[in-house]
Formats: structure tokens, sequence, C-alpha cells
């Protein structure tokens, strides 16, 4: 099967939304916001639990260019559905800070990928669990068993190392990639997808990103700027039987200097670009959205934090931006992933994007390039 060479909707003319995109549609497009990957891909054949084949990874955001642990950032998470893991969750919820970069990987990956960030921050911070406090590793999930062999948790300390240490502010590799490898959405390949919007309040520009792994929805579900794309592509399903409900991890990001319940109020309108693609957020799902502010970076070891806030009467804009980049974000998961075949021979296909842009151009999508 020859691979088709893969873009980003936006790439083969198909804007989402009407607001401006940041320099790389993406996540790093917000200051000091870095991501990295470790793309694990190895074996074929039949599944040996424990041994392979491997079709997994790790993602790691790094929210700020400062010293880790002693600098922290506003946060939130928000569980639109909650069949699905996350670490470091009560921390953020009990007070509204981040103190740990976030990784995202398959699920059985978890405790490892925790571990393995973990024994990270104790090289960045020697003192953590001594003379400094605690650190608490934010790790999310979603599943690739249909592809890879989960049994096996095939991540380790040095490939969590290697994410960290190679993440970057620049364009982010899409689709088939980190946590995303052995993703599938709306039974189509899927992985990690990012985008962003520039957004004016007050005479000032700010930047909202987003990054997913999705890994969810049924084919008939899917839309793409409202277009029914499932219902229009009902072929190369995946040649397991039944889709999984699957899930899904939302990571949004801002430099509008907002408090840990702002953060909350637009991470939750991410949740309605998400619906724009078709997802009902099913009994199954794990749908897992993490939102962060670099706005106002804290420090560990001050006393009193003094910080910006916007009024929330001017927020508007924020809402839009989440709505619109999340939605861009889930599509370019799919259009940049290419087929995978994985254990005991399961495939699943890649969106043809050829018949992707005749449907929207059927359906009245102005193609701009």
């Amino acid at each position: 099967m020859t691979a088709e060479k893969r873009a980003r909707l936006r790439d083969l003319g198909f804007p989402i939304g009407r607001l401006r995109v940041g320099k790389h549609n993406a996540i790093t497009d917000v200051p000091g916001v870095k991501v990295g990957h470790k793309t694990l891909i190895r074996g074929e054949g039949d599944l040996i639990p424990g041994e392979g084949p491997v079709r997994t990874g790790v993602t790691a955001i790094i929210q700020h260019d400062q010293p880790l642990w002693h600098t922290r950032v506003k946060g939130y998470i928000e569980i639109l559905n909650g069949s699905g893991e996350m670490t470091g969750r009560t921390m953020v919820e009990e007070m509204g800070e981040m103190d740990s970069p976030i990784l995202l990987t398959g699920t059985f990956n978890v405790p490892r990928v925790a571990d393995a960030l973990l024994s990270y921050m104790i090289e960045q911070v020697p003192g953590l669990g001594v003379s400094a406090g605690y650190a608490h590793p934010l790790v999310a999930e979603c599943s690739d068993m249909m592809l890879n062999d989960m049994q096996g948790r095939h991540v380790s300390q040095a490939d969590v190392f290697e994410a960290l240490d190679n993440a970057s502010d620049g364009a982010v590799i899409e689709g088939a990639v980190g946590g995303g490898t052995g993703m599938t959405c709306y039974q189509w390949k899927s992985g990690i997808g990012t985008s962003s919007r520039l957004v004016d309040i007050c005479g000032c520009t700010y930047t909202i990103g987003v990054l997913v792994q999705s890994n969810h929805g049924s084919r008939r579900q899917m839309r793409v700027d409202g277009v029914p794309i499932g219902m229009l592509m009902p072929d190369l399903l995946p040649s397991w039987s039944e889709p999984q409900e699957g899930s899904i991890v939302i990571v949004l990001a801002t430099d509008a200097p907002l408090t840990s319940r702002q953060i909350g109020r637009v991470t939750k309108r991410a949740s309605l670009g998400l619906a724009r693609t078709g997802a009902t957020a099913r009994n199954g799902s794990g749908d897992l959205l993490i939102g962060f502010s670099t706005g106002n970076l804290l420090r560990y070891d001050e006393a009193i934090h003094r910080i910006d806030t916007l009024n929330n009467s001017v927020m508007n804009p924020l809402f839009d931006a989440a709505c619109e980049a999340t939605e861009e974000a889930i599509i370019n998961s799919i259009t940049c992933a290419h087929t995978m075949r994985g254990r005991d021979g399961n495939i699943a296909y890649a969106i043809p994007l050829d018949r992707l842009t005749d449907a929207l151009l059927q359906h009245g999508r102005k193609r701009v390039l």
C-alpha cells in the first residue's frame, strides 16, 4: 500500500472558523510552550502479550521555559466523561496550579510514564522530597489496544526523558506520533493534532493553543466544518468489528492572564469544539480536558503572588478561539495520520484526502489556497 502524502486541513485549503492562527498554527504559538514526542513502532504480526508488536509512545507538553517545579502556571482540569485515567489531577483541582509538565500516552503506560516524569523532575530539582516539597506528575491517556501490545507497557524512562529533552517551541509533528501512535478517531487512523488562534482584547493580542490526542467516535458521527463526512465516507473501516467508544485528551494553553477559575471557563469551551466534530462523549469514553495559562508565572518560594487577570466581560473571544482551535486540532490529528497495521494484522486506514476535499467542495465549502 503506497503511503499517501498527508496534510493538515488548512493546508488542504479549508480553514476552520474566522479567527487568525498563530505562526505555526500550534499550541507552541503560546510563548514558552514546548512539545516533544517519542514514537515507538516495532515488530509486526500476531500479538505476543508483553513482547509486541509495539505501536505506542509519549508526548510531552512543557508549559514554560522557566525552571521546572520552582515556577508554576495557573491550571484547570475538566472531565467531560470519566472513563479515562489522569495522574496529578487532585493537586491541580485543589491548588489551581500545575508544578509538572503534561505527558500523554497509552493507557497501560501511565504508571511508568508518571514514575519516569518524577525521576526527570528529581534530576531537574534535586531537593524534591528532601529539602524541597513534592511534585505531582500530570499524565493522561487514551487506549491504543487495537494496534498495540498494551500489556507490554513499552514506554521506558529513557523514552520519557527523550520526549522531554527534545521538546521544542517550533512546528509540532502531528498524526501517528508520540502518545498518539496507536490511536484511531471516528474509525480513521489518528493521533496527535494541534491548532491555535489569535484574539485581540483591549489592545492586546493573546494566543489560544490546543493539542489533542484523539481516539474517539464512530464513523457516522464525524463532521468536518459541519459537513457529515462520516456518512459520506462509510468505507475503509478498521479491520476490527466494533468501534471503540474511545477517548480524547485536550490540552489548552493561553498567554492571556487568567485565574484558575477563568481558565476553567475557557477550557470547558474546548468541549464545544469537540462536539462540532461529532463527538457525544459516550459512556465508555474518557474525555479529559487540561487547561493552563502562562499569563502569570508563579514562583513557589514567593509568599505573595500578585497577578493580572482579565475582566470576565471581555473573555468571549477566548471562548470562540477555544472552540475553533479544538475543532481544527482534532481534524488535523486525522488528516496527518498514515494508515497503520498493528497487532494481529489489525489495520486502521488513513482518511483519503482527495475524497475529503471533494466532499467538502460538493457541500459548499470554499477552498482557500
